[in-house]
């Protein structure tokens, strides 16, 4: 179909999103429910407001936009990601997926096309888990694997809940989003590979099993000039774990041969004195990997390694579960659309998982969704200098309008 899909209209709504919470190298700090998140949520209501797009907001603050369709039988195709991002995030990351769905429903609405079923643009909350942890709240709280009191209760590191944060930007809405059968998600691949190859465009067939842990290493208080002998250092027990973790993750192999993945992100220290030796560490743990049994093997190394260091140097380590996502596979009809489209389109493609957690991972859980991949400067994400072109976008776009009609069926 002919639609007047534009790039440039895509490229000047991304730039244009960008400036709310823009940073001196580029980038974007708009963390969920701030008043920088009212700020990008506000523009988007204004756009999908110029299209006559009808807005719900749920109590989570997730927004649906909603476009009639010719059968209002059949449930909506929904089109989604989010707006909020890292502190030092980037202009793309999630964006991405909510602008180009919103230039698929303007150039439906230009063109005067009416789909046999209704169409739904989303923008999830706090997908990032910057300042509430977990990540992909919204989503995952709108598909039933979060409890609406334990999301809503979530504080960041300042004490603010979830709940009384949303409420504040004006965001605690009180009516459930449409219900949809399908669901696509377009975003950067936050990965060097579709780059690397050269091609523009990743069909997603389904998303690695992630486990989050958070581990406290507890010693004992000593004063810097102490001798070393003896010392029950809480720092130097945490330094070789984290060591360990690396070697875990590139030795637990699949039959394939494919490692794991195993990054500290956070590390707290107590007492935080320069010449007192910490007494606690705490820190968290991210392990991922394409076999759920190997990711397993991942935690139970991580485990008996701490068990060793602990005995070892005379400390105490505990290992805590806190977050897991399972092997999700996407929904096989939508990847089919999604192959099908750059096929018709001319535009090269391969099928490809991803490492990386997304509102779609949850989604599909519960609803049939797939996603889009679009190749990003050096595989950089989460950080201000990730980027993309405007060529890629576009690619992206015209693969996602088409597989978005060939599920809700032109007139």
């Amino acid at each position: 179909m002919n639609l007047p899909l534009s790039g440039d209209r895509l490229w000047a709504d991304l730039m244009e999103m960008a400036k709310i919470g823009g940073t001196p190298k580029g980038g974007c700090n708009r963390q969920a429910l701030t008043d920088l998140d009212a700020e990008g949520r506000k523009l988007l209501e204004s756009w999908c407001a110029a299209i006559g797009l009808t807005p719900t907001v749920d109590a989570f603050g997730n927004m649906g936009f909603l476009r009639p369709g010719r059968d209002p039988s059949r449930k909506p195709v929904a089109i989604g990601s989010h707006l909020d991002t890292q502190p030092t995030g980037g202009k793309f990351d999630g964006v991405l997926g909510v602008l180009t769905g919103l230039e698929v429903l303007r150039a439906l609405h230009e063109a005067g096309v009416e789909t046999e079923a209704p169409l739904l643009l989303i923008n999830w909350t706090n997908e990032e888990g910057a300042r509430f942890s977990p990540p992909m709240m919204g989503s995952g709280t709108a598909m039933g694997i979060f409890t609406a009191a334990e999301t809503l209760a979530r504080t960041d590191r300042d004490g603010f809940t979830f709940g009384e944060e949303l409420a504040r930007i004006g965001y605690a809405g009180a009516e459930a989003l449409p219900d949809f059968d399908a669901y696509f998600e377009v975003h950067i691949e936050q990965g060097p590979v579709l780059e690397r190859e050269e091609i523009s465009v990743g069909v997603v067939t389904h998303a690695l099993c992630q486990a989050w842990y958070e581990v406290t290493v507890h010693g004992e208080d000593a004063h810097g000039g102490s001798a070393m002998a003896g010392r029950r250092d809480a720092m130097v027990g945490a330094a070789e774990l984290i060591a360990a973790i690396e070697r875990i993750a590139l030795t637990t192999l699949t039959p394939a041969g494919e490692p794991g993945r195993g990054t500290v992100g956070r590390l707290l220290v107590t007492p935080d004195s320069r010449n007192v030796v910490p007494s606690k560490i705490w820190f968290s743990v991210d392990m991922r990997h394409s076999d759920e049994q190997a990711l397993a093997a991942m935690g139970e190394a991580l485990r008996a390694e701490g068990a060793a260091i602990a005995a070892r140097r005379h400390l105490e380590i505990e290992v805590e579960d806190f977050w897991i996502s399972p092997l999700v596979q996407f929904d096989p009809a939508l990847v089919g659309h999604v192959r099908t489209a750059a096929q018709r389109l001319g535009i090269s493609y391969r099928e490809m998982p991803t490492a990386i957690g997304h509102d779609a991972v949850y989604v599909a859980r519960q609803r049939p969704a797939t996603m889009i991949f679009t190749p990003c400067h050096g595989g950089i994400s989460h950080n201000e200098a990730e980027s993309i072109t405007p060529a890629w976008a576009e690619a992206a776009l015209r693969v996602l309008a088409e597989a978005v009609i060939a599920a809700a069926g032109p007139k």
